[in-house]
């Protein structure tokens, strides 16, 4: 079902609904912004958003948002050359935890950085974990919610998939302290290591084939044996990992075949028995759309089961505005202070389509309730704006990134 087309969306307008733009800062022209974001809030009472970067030269910023019409950009760091990215972090406490992937396999550094933040504007290196090897790009996402373990997707020295796209599989690290931190459990999807019993799953065809790898981890405190794992083409997993040397599934829910892959996020709604899961659209102009958002009944959670798809903008109108037109990330209910926290409401990013805000009462008929679609930013080398990532603070202050060019919008909701 389409929300109402909004006329005339040239991808040089901006388009809002119940939301307001409050600051924009374009990270001092390196406004290339990946898929990590999150709040640190200090001991002394500053708001310090900490962004990873797209791609080289930039490795993660920091901005002081304290006043949020006001945010000033306090430190950026530089990646130490350029066939790497940081596309991931996360913030528990004064520690910030960075994910390094490499444009090939090979190369270092590949893994985890792990700072000490306590004082924002000098970031302090306590540790590296590494994860490179002959047939790894190192951590492309990770999860990092408890000051304990940080759950990713990654490559590992001693993993050789049986095809290249399937590099990346599920681990989790024990940063208890966060000086030493070592391997704490792995899983990966059966048939897509060298010497796997189980034969090779059978693949999505080659235009849209995006592998067999994990994207999101999320792990709640609240739930703490079990993981909710996007596996891209594989599907969502939802892991029992209270034994982390003996990880077992509890259940799976894939749409493709016949649809195009790429789940990327399983957002689960506890006290009412859903997850919300987002895809990832990773190709221009809706060649590989639909690229959706789903809601699942998991009340029986061995037996997952869609029961609708959120509202979207016409694809006749937003895949002819440049770029990617889809879903994407979702503000994921972090478990950390300072973080928005909702059963109902949720908030997405859908690259040309802005960061959108929906109402999940009626789990059958989800409605959108409000949106922001920036015009294009002025230093996008793409044709739109492509909102990548979004976080909101618990007084429902939006923070969306942009993937080429536009830095960091900072929205208040009137919902």
């Amino acid at each position: 079902m389409n929300s109402t087309p909004t006329p005339n969306p040239k991808a040089d307008q901006t388009l809002s609904r119940n939301m307001t733009l409050l600051a924009h800062h374009e990270m001092n022209g390196f406004g290339g912004l990946g898929e990590g974001i999150n709040l640190q809030i200090t001991k002394t009472g500053r708001r310090i958003l900490w962004v990873a970067h797209e791609s080289a030269p930039k490795n993660f910023s920091g901005l002081d948002v304290t006043d949020p019409k006001n945010p000033r950009l306090i430190v950026q760091t530089d990646l130490p050359h350029m066939q790497l990215r940081s596309n991931s972090l996360d913030v528990y406490g004064d520690i910030l935890a960075v994910a390094y992937q490499t444009k090939v396999v090979g190369l270092k550094p590949a893994g985890v950085d792990l700072f000490d933040i306590s004082n924002p504007e000098e970031p302090k290196l306590l540790s590296h974990f590494d994860c490179s090897g002959p047939h790894s790009r190192g951590v492309h996402a990770l999860w990092f919610v408890d000051g304990k373990y940080i759950h990713m997707s990654s490559g590992a020295a001693d993993f050789e998939p049986t095809n290249p796209l399937d590099d990346q599989f599920y681990r989790i690290l024990d940063v208890s302290d966060p000086t030493k931190p070592f391997e704490a459990g792995r899983w990966w999807y059966p048939g897509t290591r060298v010497g796997d019993s189980t034969p090779p799953p059978a693949r999505m065809t080659q235009k849209f084939d995006t592998g067999f790898r994990v994207h999101n981890t999320n792990v709640y405190p609240s739930h703490p044996d079990r993981a909710y794992i996007g596996y891209i083409d594989g599907g969502a997993f939802v892991l029992d990992i209270s034994d982390k040397s003996n990880i077992k599934v509890i259940s799976h829910w894939n749409h493709s075949p016949p649809l195009n892959g790429f789940i990327h996020t399983v957002l689960p709604l506890f006290d009412r028995g859903l997850w919300i899961v987002s895809d990832e659209c990773v190709k221009d102009d809706g060649i590989d759309w639909p690229k959706l958002v789903w809601v699942v009944d998991a009340r029986h959670e061995a037996n997952p089961v869609s029961i609708s798809t959120f509202p979207m903008p016409n694809p006749e109108i937003f895949t002819k505005r440049g770029g990617r037109f889809g879903a994407h990330n979702l503000h994921e209910n972090l478990p950390i202070k300072g973080s928005f926290h909702s059963d109902t409401i949720i908030i997405g990013t859908f690259f040309n389509g802005g960061v959108r805000v929906f109402d999940t009462t009626n789990p059958y008929q989800v409605e959108e309730i409000a949106y922001y679609v920036p015009g294009k930013p002025a230093l996008s080398a793409s044709g739109a704006v492509q909102i990548n990532d979004v976080f909101v603070d618990e007084n429902a202050i939006v923070y969306a990134i942009d993937r080429f060019g536009g830095g960091v919008y900072i929205l208040e909701m009137n919902i």
